[in-house]
């Protein structure tokens, strides 16, 4: 398996793991009898600060998997996971990252780094495309 895959299927597996913290959340406050489970809000307002930041990280993780997972996906199926595989893994860590600082705080500085590694996903997705391009197209 090339590393490009193995990063793809980590990157499924770390917005699943979010898809838990959240679930995780909201079944503690069922369990502490804080809310009925049908009366949830989606976007996690009102599971307090942390079930919101969950929230918004597992869906960060949601909005940027399809971009990552097209450009692999095309890097694996048309044999050019070179272009990929360099930076297939600094691509997971960056998107663990981004979630773990959305998870922890929204200060100033912590929203700062967040949005440095965001970027930095967005450079490899260019990177990729571009490179990409230009051995099939």
């Amino acid at each position: 398996m090339s590393i490009t895959a193995t990063a793809l299927i980590g990157l499924v597996l770390w917005t699943v793991i979010l898809a838990f913290v959240v679930v995780g959340k909201r079944l503690s406050a069922v369990m502490g009898g804080e809310k009925d489970i049908h009366t949830f809000q989606p976007d996690g307002k009102d599971v307090g600060d942390f079930g919101l930041r969950a929230t918004r990280a597992h869906l960060n993780s949601l909005e940027v998997l399809p971009l990552a997972a097209g450009i692999m996906l095309l890097a694996i199926a048309t044999g050019n996971t070179a272009v990929t595989d360099g930076l297939a893994m600094a691509f997971l860590y960056c998107r663990v990252i981004q979630s773990v600082i959305h998870l922890i705080s929204v200060s100033k500085v912590m929203v700062l780094l967040r949005a440095t590694f965001f970027t930095v996903q967005f450079v490899f997705l260019i990177i990729w495309a571009q490179a990409l391009y230009s051995v099939t197209g």
